[in-house]
């Protein structure tokens, strides 16, 4: 770990907010290059063999500078995911945010967490226990997390404002969503921590929340669900939660109640049980000593094909790009299907990503786009 430089960061920022260049990707270059900078200048070359026709978009250095000015300017900072205060355990994930922007207390990021989610439309019942376990959470000194969404993520940063409360938010780090928790996104401001993935001024769209929710679950010791549709959001939260080796708290509800439905169901599927904060504090004493989990193989480390396998990427490549298709697939399989070195399948993958061509889902699959 270190602290990058002015120049470094900037790469960094411009790497990232490059077309079709998402964190996997990132770190695959950043490990095959060596440097933001290499990374840089390689990407239209991997873009070309992928199969892309036209150029591909690099973020401009002034773009980049802008970016870091209005950051600064709005009193908030870039962490990059190699310096001593990014979060620890969302380094560990799969997939980090290479840079995060962050406005308040940063410190929180590397406390002791747990994440609590549930529905927009929550019952008062719903409301007034998450308010209870929030506020018995943050008195002992466990910071709660969750998405600033209307509902169970509302009540949970209100009653543990007082502790530090940690939101991370689908757009940018600027941008109030919902406007009605504008006045709420300040007071965390304050007295808690906002963290963004997305660039300043960014206007959270559908896609983002998905994105945002694996750096709530990232950041946790454990997640807490207390009520969850089947659709809902929040059970993607913690299918990512349990991707990521984290533990899964759920509140059960009434059958009758549709917005109960998920949370029973995680229960049947094995999380734990709740009904209060000392459920969860029990488990935090087992959690603690277990080592974060490493990401998933063979996402990184990428090391690139020695020179004498280039020549053998033209031949395999249309070979994988028919194993590939809009259904998702692991990335172990393709390898063993193909019985290549994983190098060579790495970088193919990169390529079409870079390309346009590949799209990445949780779980280590990939899929192409027709």
């Amino acid at each position: 770990m270190h602290e990058l430089s002015s120049e470094e960061r900037l790469d960094w920022l411009r790497l990232i907010r490059s077309e079709n260049v998402g964190p996997i990707t990132f770190f695959q270059l950043l490990a095959r290059f060596g440097s933001a900078r290499k990374s840089l200048e390689a990407l239209p070359e991997l873009a070309r063999k992928g199969g892309r026709k036209k150029p591909i978009r690099i973020c401009p250095l002034a773009a980049a500078q802008k970016e870091i000015e209005d950051v600064t300017r709005f009193g908030a900072r870039m962490i990059a995911a190699c310096e001593p205060d990014y979060p620890a355990r969302l380094r560990n994930i799969a997939d980090p945010p290479p840079v995060l922007t962050v406005k308040g207390h940063g410190h929180l990021l590397n406390e002791d967490t747990v994440a609590i989610v549930g529905a927009r439309n929550s019952s008062a019942v719903a409301v007034r226990i998450t308010q209870k376990i929030a506020a018995e959470l943050s008195a002992k000194k466990i910071i709660v997390a969750s998405g600033l969404a209307r509902g169970i993520d509302t009540a949970a940063h209100q009653a543990a404002l007082a502790g530090g409360t940690v939101a991370v938010v689908g757009g940018g780090i600027d941008y109030p969503y919902p406007r009605e928790n504008k006045e709420l996104q300040k007071q965390i401001y304050d007295r808690g921590c906002v963290i963004a993935e997305q660039p300043f001024a960014t206007v959270p769209q559908a896609r983002h929340f998905p994105r945002r929710n694996r750096i709530i679950s990232g950041l946790s010791l454990g997640v807490l669900v207390v009520e969850a549709s089947p659709r809902s959001g929040s059970l993607i939260t913690a299918r990512m939660a349990l991707e990521q080796g984290r533990e899964i708290f759920a509140i059960p509800g009434s059958p009758m109640d549709p917005r109960a439905r998920g949370t029973n169901n995680l229960i049947r599927s094995g999380a734990q049980l709740t009904e209060s904060a000392d459920d969860i504090l029990e488990s935090l004493q087992n959690i603690r000593r277990q080592p974060l989990k490493e990401p998933d193989q063979p996402l990184l480390p990428f090391a690139p094909p020695a020179p004498q396998q280039e020549q053998h990427l033209d031949k395999i490549r249309p070979q994988l790009i028919t194993f590939l298709s809009p259904t998702p697939i692991e990335i172990d399989e393709l390898i063993r299907l193909m019985e290549q070195p994983p190098a060579l399948i790495l970088t193919i993958l990169l390529e079409l990503e870079l390309a346009g061509r590949l799209e990445r889902h949780f779980g280590n699959r990939v899929s192409i786009i027709e």
